[in-house]
């Protein structure tokens, strides 16, 4: 079983990930906003569904990998801490977007949100590269099975992930008319994110396999 300490540390990064504006974000705040809550939360379903694709393939795909080459976890280390900084890089550039950038969208109907909710998050490449990269460097022999260490740090970010769009989802519109008002505080959201995300990359670029 993974250690509370070492889980804690990965919801961290992943609420990072889920905070780091991307196009699931895009979509549910601008469905939300554009076509009201009962569509975002539609949406949202569809999104979480798309996560389980990314959960399966990373389980079996990264247990396959650790139990052919063990030592791929030293490669993979610095893959996961270089997606990190990349991250925080696109967190804080002068041309990112704030957390609750929208686009226009029409109305659909409830099977197209869910459609369109779950092909935009199983397509999501920012998911699949979290879990591939990041994965690895929290899976250790030493705490049980590796698809079991796996399942859990997939259904680990999947809570974190859902609760947090959720509540956007539920307040995607004033709170983004309020952040539209105080253009300070999304720059200090996106440079707080960035902080955090490098102190991450540099924590986990300096672990050691224990």
């Amino acid at each position: 079983m993974i250690p509370l300490s070492e889980l804690a540390i990965f919801a961290l990064a992943a609420l990072g990930l889920v905070l780091t504006p991307g196009p699931n974000m895009m979509y549910l705040v601008s469905r939300s906003i554009c076509q009201g809550k009962t569509a975002g939360t539609i949406s949202l379903a569809g999104v979480i569904t798309g996560f389980f694709v990314h959960i399966v393939a990373a389980s079996f795909g990264i247990t396959a990998l650790l139990l052919a080459i063990p030592f791929a976890y030293d490669a993979l280390k610095y893959c996961g801490a270089a997606y990190l900084l990349w991250l925080a890089w696109n967190a804080v550039k002068p041309s990112s977007e704030g957390l609750f950038a929208t686009q226009e969208l029409p109305d659909d109907s409830p099977a197209k949100l869910f459609r369109m909710g779950f092909l935009t998050s199983a397509l999501n490449p920012k998911v699949a590269v979290f879990y591939l990269s990041l994965f690895p460097q929290f899976i250790k022999p030493e705490y049980g099975s590796i698809l079991g260490q796996s399942l859990t740090l997939g259904f680990t970010q999947l809570s974190i992930s859902s609760t947090v769009n959720f509540l956007i989802v539920l307040s995607a519109s004033s709170v983004a008319a309020w952040f539209q008002g105080r253009p300070m505080f999304v720059r200090i959201q996106k440079y707080v994110m960035g902080t955090v995300l490098a102190a991450l990359a540099l924590r986990l670029a300096l672990s050691e396999r224990k």
